[in-house]
């Protein structure tokens, strides 16, 4: 097997104090790779800045004159990680042969993409990063991912177990990949839909090396909300179950009242009258509330915006810059020759 060209794509946000010491180590990476010939010489780090408000790009733009390795795509607003990681990944397509997304805080183990290489040449599509454990994390971040992914299984939703973005997929996943056009991305959740051989690899998730977390606990109940509704009906059948657990509590109800009043056992008040009423308003709302969850998902996808803007493509001017300069090259000498 002939080297791979590899595009490692890393999604970036405000990520002004990490980046140099990001492209460095992975810079060291793909020189190492390189070397022992795993991978073609033509490889390159993708940094993705999705719209950041800092000196991110700035950074990126002044590295990549000197570092043959480093390019990047800005991107003309903040779109969210996900869509941020896929303009990456698809831009990727076109020039590579393989593609792994890796976040810029270096928690991901890079050593172990030496072990993704050897998975892919074995003849894997997908190689999913997974977390041998949680250590780095908070005692409320552990706790809420085990249910997160224990909710998600019983819900129908097919995902890799402690695994987030960390991934290699080849270029024939790629290709089946840039067939989903939704705009509601959840990428954990399309992977394995993709259904080509698969397998993982583990590795010991590390502390921030700097910079504060882009995930805070109202964007990780959005994610895990948004990965919910995208891909599982579930909770409307739920819903459905518990209105009919209700009706059929209130006839029970309905019956001992009944037979109170014929009894003469029946004593005027309102509590319980109030607390029934918000019982079943609170459940009324929460299911109209989960029901335009859905609906407002169709809304965004019948609408097919654009899943996001590239504002510079630095990427795309280095591949074709190089292109030509080889074509340029096999050129002359076929002319002297």
């Amino acid at each position: 097997m002939t080297e791979p060209i590899l595009t490692i794509v890393v999604p970036c946000y405000n990520e002004e104090k990490v980046m140099k010491e990001t492209i460095g180590q992975l810079s060291v990476v793909l020189a190492k790779l390189i070397r022992e010939e795993l991978i073609h010489a033509r490889s390159k780090l993708l940094f993705v800045d999705d719209g950041s408000k800092d000196a991110t790009w700035n950074l990126i733009g002044e590295v990549s004159k000197i570092n043959p390795f480093l390019t990047g795509i800005k991107l003309a607003r903040n779109v969210g990680h996900q869509r941020a990681l896929l303009a990456g990944i698809l831009s990727a397509r076109e020039y590579s042969d393989c593609v792994i997304s890796i976040d810029a805080d270096l928690q991901d183990d890079i050593a172990v993409i030496r072990d993704f290489i050897l998975k892919y040449q074995e003849g894997y599509d997908i190689v999913y990063g997974v977390r041998s454990k949680r250590d780095t994390d908070t005692f409320f971040k552990r706790t809420s991912a085990v249910w997160f992914y224990r909710f998600l299984h019983k819900a129908g939703v097919n995902i890799v177990h402690n695994h987030a973005d960390y991934r290699l997929l080849s270029k024939r996943a790629l290709d089946e990949l840039s067939l989903y056009e939704e705009r509601n991305v959840f990428l954990r959740g399309i992977i394995p839909l993709l259904g080509f051989r698969s397998t993982f690899v583990t590795y010991e998730r590390k502390a921030r090396f700097a910079g504060e977390s882009k995930y805070p606990l109202k964007k990780m109940l959005s994610f895990a909300f948004d990965g919910i509704t995208s891909f599982s009906i579930t909770p409307i059948r739920w819903i459905t179950i518990i209105g009919m657990c209700v009706f059929l509590l209130s006839l029970v109800c309905g019956v001992y009242a009944l037979g109170q009043r014929f009894l003469g056992f029946t004593t005027p008040g309102w509590t319980s009258i109030v607390i029934s009423i918000w019982l079943l308003g609170g459940i009324q709302l929460m299911s109209i509330g989960l029901i335009g969850e859905y609906i407002g998902k169709m809304y965004v996808e019948v609408k097919q915006r654009p899943r996001y803007t590239i504002e510079t493509d630095l990427y795309s001017r280095q591949i074709q810059t190089q292109e030509w300069s080889v074509s340029s090259s096999q050129e002359e000498q076929e002319k002297t020759s």
